[in-house]
């Protein structure tokens, strides 16, 4: 009596592992197709591009000497921007270069304490 609860025990914990692997490999291979398919997209995008050359303004001005005062005042004033904006501006970013690889950044940067 006692080995048969055993085994019906021992089956419900197999299956209810057997489940959580399942689910957990289900929502690793919807997670890659998102991935997938959100590169796919961009491929005939021009966001890429223009993110990348409006990051890349500010870096240029900073080695234009009468710029750099600009440069600053520009990040001072953004720093002030609500942080709604601040994270949809992220957002816009990851969902463009790519979500782990910002979201892994931006958890490198809160974590280290910078700013």
């Amino acid at each position: 009596m006692w080995a048969t609860g055993l085994k019906l025990i021992g089956k419900l914990a197999k299956t209810y592992l057997e489940g959580r692997i399942a689910k957990g490999k289900a929502k690793a291979a919807n997670a890659a197709t998102w991935e997938e398919q959100a590169m796919m997209n961009s491929a005939t995008s021009w966001k890429d591009e223009y993110l990348t050359i409006i990051f890349t303004i500010p870096l240029i001005c900073c080695f234009i000497p009468f710029l750099v005062p600009y440069v600053k005042e520009g990040f001072i004033v953004l720093e002030g921007m609500p942080r709604w904006y601040q994270m949809t501006i992220s957002v816009i970013v990851a969902a463009s270069f790519g979500v782990r690889s910002v979201i892994g950044f931006m958890n490198r940067k809160n974590n280290n304490g910078d700013s």
